[in-house]
């Protein structure tokens, strides 16, 4: 039997309908003109787009692929129409009839298009509801960490957020995002529900740049959420700071008010300030006046750092600096009296110093001047330390001291009374070789010369003394101790030996 029909007249209506037929992508045109080989081609590249097709997924179908099945839908209707023309039907034997079914069957690729963008746009759908969860495990698994360590997944979370809300708002995971967003909040302040005050201030600052990264619609009420619970935790973690001694608390209070400067927590700063100056002024004055010195003297300068960072609402800052500052100085005097005591003469005579030169007119200035003299003194003999010494002056014993060296030398002695002087260098004395000082004939200030001196009188006790060299070559005090008694002068004779400072009786 021959392949196909013989020629039949030009039929118009027959050829688009085998045009329409190819269209559909079954090669049905073809089928009914009899030509199986093409309409098999046409089924295998239908095939082919299928199985690359299904099941549909977000991505869709490569545009190359469709561009290039669809040209081949084009020439197989351009193909079915020319072969139409010419060839009679297997079925149905009237043009219009097929012409008809053509226009029906446009309905299946028509229909199949359709129902593929359908089922795109659900895998669509699965896939950005995927990267919602997905972003959601991420926050979830970061539950327990540190903020700096999960910082980076929680970024990356947002991220998602942000990609869903802006860029694909009217999808279903679109609209849990805020759901999704009020869990992220919670989770990132965690610390903040436990109460963990100083560790919650960096999540909840954070928290505050992210209505930024987002469309206002889907931030909603969290815009504020986190600025009390900062307020809170920037108060919370500055009063503990001020209670331990962390000097940390002039940058959270700082950033307290600065950053909320209208908030209730900030009304808090001044007097919890004033609470810790108080608190310190206690310890003046007994067994911790040094650390209570200590204290007050970093309150001042730590509020003076507060004001100058935050400024000072209503003054009462400053009001707690200034009594801080003169705490810390009146505290001094009693800061010296417990080192001199506890036998830390060196820094005894370091506060009482700095403190005489600091207050001019304060009620224990003498006292001070003596109790850095003593103290001194104790450096050299110990002995001399044992009794806090007084302001009395004078007594019935003369003692005299005479300079036998060719330096300035300042004479420093305590016991019952306390006091320094200082005597000018001896014109014509010299240093002593040490192997003088050991000979049995050696006797300083015997020369018959007119050396400095000065006589004192002290009372009856034992006096300590210590002779310092000013410049010259000695730089070794004497000391020596006196223990006076009724009926008798005394003299103290302050010489010098080559390297060492020395004294005599």
């Amino acid at each position: 039997m021959p392949a196909a029909p013989p020629p039949a007249p030009p039929d118009t209506g027959r050829a688009v309908a085998v045009a329409l037929l190819n269209l559909s992508g079954l090669g049905l045109g073809y089928a009914l003109t009899r030509r199986r080989l093409l309409m098999a081609a046409c089924w295998v590249a239908t095939a082919i787009l299928l199985v690359i097709a299904l099941p549909a997924d977000a991505d869709g179908v490569p545009g190359a692929l469709l561009a290039g099945y669809a040209l081949l839908l084009l020439l197989a209707a351009a193909h079915g129409a020319y072969v139409g023309l010419r060839t009679r039907l297997v079925w149905p034997g009237r043009a219009p009839l097929a012409l008809l079914l053509g226009l029906v069957l446009l309905a299946v690729p028509a229909g199949g298009a359709l129902w593929y963008q359908d089922a795109r746009d659900e895998a669509v759908q699965q896939a950005l509801l995927k990267r919602l969860t997905s972003a959601d495990q991420l926050v979830a698994a970061d539950a327990g960490k540190s903020f700096s360590t999960a910082e980076g997944d929680y970024r990356e979370a947002l991220g998602v957020y942000r990609d869903l809300a802006t860029g694909h708002p009217g999808s279903r995971a679109a609209h849990k995002v805020p759901a999704s967003l009020r869990t992220y909040y919670s989770k990132v302040a965690a610390p903040y529900d436990s109460q963990d005050y100083c560790t919650a201030v960096a999540p909840l600052t954070y928290l505050r740049t992210v209505p930024g990264e987002l469309p206002k619609a889907t931030v909603g009420t969290l815009a504020d959420w986190p600025d009390d619970r900062l307020a809170t935790s920037l108060y919370e973690c500055g009063s503990q700071g001020l209670s331990a001694g962390d000097q940390d608390w002039v940058t959270r209070f700082g950033d307290l008010l600065k950053t909320f400067p209208g908030a209730p927590q900030t009304t808090k700063v001044a007097p919890a300030v004033d609470a810790a100056v108080k608190k310190a002024q206690k310890g003046v004055g007994g067994s911790g006046s040094c650390a209570a010195v200590e204290e007050l003297q970093q309150l001042d300068t730590r509020i003076g750092d507060l004001k100058t960072a935050a400024g000072d609402p209503g003054g009462k800052l400053a009001s707690a600096a200034s009594r801080a500052g003169h705490s810390g100085d009146d505290g001094a005097y009693d800061c010296g009296v417990q080192e001199y005591r506890s036998g830390d003469f060196s820094n005894a005579q370091q506060t009482m110093d700095k403190f005489v030169a600091g207050h001019p007119h304060h009620k224990n200035r003498a006292r001070a001047q003596k109790i850095a003299i003593a103290a001194e003194v104790a450096q050299t003999i110990p002995a001399a330390g044992k009794k806090l010494p007084t302001t009395a002056s004078g007594g019935s014993i003369s003692v005299t001291v005479k300079n036998d060296s060719p330096d300035d030398v300042t004479v420093l002695y305590t016991g019952p009374v306390t006091g320094s002087f200082t005597l000018k260098a001896c014109g014509g004395c010299r240093s002593y070789l040490l192997a003088d000082t050991l000979m049995s004939t050696f006797k300083p200030c015997a020369g018959g010369k007119d050396y400095p001196q000065r006589t004192l009188q002290l009372p009856v006790g034992t006096t300590y003394f210590v002779h310092k060299p000013n410049g010259g070559q000695a730089t070794t005090a004497g000391s020596d101790t006196a223990k006076l008694r009724p009926g008798y002068i005394y003299t103290e004779c302050a010489y010098t030996t080559q390297g060492f400072g020395g004294s005599g009786t």
